[in-house]
């Protein structure tokens, strides 16, 4: 009998699914709280963002995730997590948000 998918495992299904489909795409991950810091402070290969993003929501994190282009290819993956304090800002013109997922504790 197939094991029953987790919540979290259902909300990261559309990120691996996506990293699937483009092997080079990168996550990048921010950290917020009472800021959000407008660089990123790491850059993920894509068969490493759903283990990242997994072990964090399990240990309590909240995320936002959005699959973000400038014109109409895939870019790269936005990945904020925090705990406490504001959810991320939206992402800024002149990239566009293709997908997007959000997962609050």
């Amino acid at each position: 009998m197939a094991k029953e998918p987790t919540a979290i495992e259902t909300f990261l299904a559309p990120l691996a699914k996506i990293a699937r489909k483009h092997r080079d795409i990168e996550g990048l991950v921010f950290w917020g709280g009472d800021t959000w810091d407008p660089s990123p402070s790491e850059a993920l290969e894509a068969e490493e963002i759903a283990f990242y993003a997994e072990g964090l929501l399990i240990d309590g994190f909240q995320m936002d995730w959005a699959l973000v282009a400038e014109g109409d290819a895939p870019d790269h993956l936005r990945l904020c997590f925090w705990q406490e304090g504001e959810p991320p800002p939206p992402v800024a013109a002149p990239w566009r948000v293709m997908e997007q997922g959000r997962w609050t504790a």
